[in-house]
């Protein structure tokens, strides 16, 4: 055993990793797809024709087999050339020079989230999003129309485009989906927005309601505005996207459950030193 060890170099612990991902990827990326099917089909009974081959020391058959695998790899490209363009499309997907749509939950991260609103800020497409938090929306929700959607720019330009009949009132983002729109929200009688438009008072009326983050786009100049706590924070220029993008961040399901985890387990800890105080 230690002689095996001695072997052993790190340049070899390096390739066998690089292989084990690049085998990883491959099937992760053919998961569900006939060419995954095939392909773990083909490795089981491979495996087991070279086990049982090199166990009872067949020669010939071996030789045979490995000259099967080199004219089965060159008839699997042909017949799944649709489902290795898309594997390898799958793969390239995941680059890191790529910026990445949705997190590996399958919620839309943050920057695409505020890279689409400041491309509706863009187009002076007026539009109005209250993202829930710890206090439910349900109750506003129930005053638009459900819709349960993806996040997506192509629906939220359908929504948002007069005289489009949703177009009006604003939408709810529940857990990075779109859940209802045409929801009416609070308007808040704060007198410094007595010059502010119809979206903005509502904006911090839901601000002040709830403790929903709420954007709004104005149609009129195409700035984006932050509304929390009653407060409305108006961003412009080249920095929106990254202010925008760190404002939504803490709306979104994952940090509501770091959160609440730590907060948890603070709890706990604060718990169990009073407990200890009081036994001692």
């Amino acid at each position: 055993m230690q002689q095996i060890l001695q072997h052993i170099s790190i340049s070899a612990i390096v390739q066998v990793f690089i292989l084990y991902l690049a085998i990883y990827a491959i099937l992760r990326a053919a998961k569900g797809s006939r060419f995954g099917q095939a392909l773990m089909g083909v490795g089981i009974i491979t495996s087991a024709l070279f086990a049982f081959t090199y166990v009872f020391h067949f020669d010939v058959l071996t030789i045979l087999v490995r000259g099967l695998l080199f004219y089965l790899a060159i008839s699997s490209v042909v017949i799944f050339q649709p489902e290795i363009r898309r594997i390898l499309s799958q793969v390239g997907a995941f680059s890191v020079l790529e910026k990445q749509k949705v997190s590996p939950q399958g919620v839309p991260t943050s920057d695409f989230i505020a890279e689409v609103i400041v491309g509706l800020a863009a187009r002076k497409m007026g539009a109005l999003f209250a993202f829930e938090r710890g206090i439910s929306l349900r109750g506003y929700e129930d005053s638009g129309v459900i819709l349960d959607a993806v996040f997506s720019a192509e629906l939220l330009t359908a929504i948002f485009t007069p005289p489009l009949p949703l177009h009006d009132g604003g939408v709810i983002v529940r857990n990075g989906r779109l859940s209802a729109a045409h929801c009416v929200f609070p308007v808040s009688n704060n007198p410094e927005l007595i010059t502010s438009g119809m979206r903005h008072r509502a904006a911090v009326g839901i601000s002040e309601e709830t403790d929903a983050l709420a954007i709004v786009v104005s149609e009129e100049n195409g700035t984006v505005s932050i509304a929390h706590n009653g407060r409305l924070l108006k961003y412009t220029g080249p920095q929106t996207v990254q202010s925008i993008s760190r404002w939504v961040a803490k709306a979104m399901p994952e940090t509501r459950y770091r959160r609440s985890t730590i907060l948890a387990l603070s709890d706990r800890l604060i718990k169990s030193r009073l407990n200890g105080r009081k036994k001692s």
